[in-house]
C-alpha cells in the first residue's frame, strides 16, 4: 500500500505541475494564447511581456504555488518521518515531477514553460532559506543586467553550489537534484543563451521611464 500511495501522489504532483497557468489565464480571461506572442513560451516571463505586470505576477505566483504544493505532498505519507533522507528524497521526487509537468503539460499537448517558477516553489517547500539565497542572486543579476534569462540561469546554477558550499547539506540526492535542475534550466534556455551571446536578448523594463 505504501508504494501505491507514493505512485498516486507522484501522479498528482505531475498533474499539478501540468496546470498551464499562463495559457488558461490568457485564454480564459483575455482570449489570448500567449504561446502565439512574445517568445512563444508558456511561462510567467512571457505573460509579463504579453499581458502585463498584474497578470504576469498572478501567473508567477500560481506557478510557484504549484511547486510548493507538489513538494508538500510528502506530508500525506504518515509512514515517512519528517526530516529524514526518505522525506527529502520524496519531496524532491514530487517537486521534480511538478517541474516536468510544467515543462511538458499533459493538458496542453506537452507545450509548457521553462519551469523556473515551479522549481523555485519546490525549493521553498524543501529549504526556504536556500530558496531565498537563490532569489537574492537572481535579483542582483537582474538589477545589474536586466536580463531575466541570465538571472534565471545563474540562480539555477547557484542552487547546487549554495547547497554544497554554503549550507553544507550532504544529502546525495539533494545535491544530485541541484545539478540536474541546473542542467535542465540551461537546456531550456538554449535559445536565450544564443541570443545573449549574439547580443540579441531582450532586456526587462524594470522601471517606467519618466516622461
Amino acid at each position: 500500500m505504501d508504494i501505491v500511495l507514493i505512485i498516486i501522489l507522484a501522479l498528482v504532483a505531475y498533474l499539478l505541475g501540468s496546470i498551464p497557468s499562463s495559457v488558461w489565464v490568457g485564454k480564459g480571461y483575455f482570449g489570448v494564447d500567449i504561446r502565439d506572442y512574445g517568445s512563444g513560451n508558456a511561462g510567467a516571463t512571457n505573460t509579463f511581456r504579453v499581458l502585463g505586470k498584474q497578470v504576469g505576477t498572478f501567473v508567477l505566483l500560481l506557478d510557484i504555488v504549484k511547486g510548493i504544493t507538489a513538494s508538500s505532498l510528502v506530508h500525506y505519507l504518515a509512514f515517512v518521518e519528517h526530516g529524514t533522507d526518505q522525506f527529502i528524497n520524496l519531496q524532491l521526487l514530487f517537486g521534480l515531477l511538478a517541474v516536468v509537468g510544467h515543462i511538458f503539460p499533459v493538458f496542453e499537448n506537452f507545450r509548457g514553460g521553462k519551469g523556473i517558477a515551479t522549481l523555485f516553489g519546490m525549493l521553498i517547500g524543501i529549504h526556504y532559506v536556500l530558496a531565498l539565497a537563490c532569489v537574492a542572486l537572481f535579483i542582483v543579476v537582474l538589477l545589474s543586467t536586466k536580463y531575466v534569462s541570465l538571472s534565471s540561469i545563474l540562480a539555477a546554477i547557484s542552487f547546487p553550489i549554495f547547497t554544497i558550499f554554503v549550507f553544507k547539506r550532504d544529502e546525495p540526492l539533494l545535491i544530485a537534484f541541484g545539478i540536474v535542475a541546473a542542467v535542465l534550466v540551461v537546456l531550456t534556455h538554449k535559445k536565450n543563451i544564443t541570443r545573449l551571446l549574439n547580443g540579441e536578448e531582450s532586456k526587462a523594463k524594470l522601471f517606467r521611464s519618466k516622461q
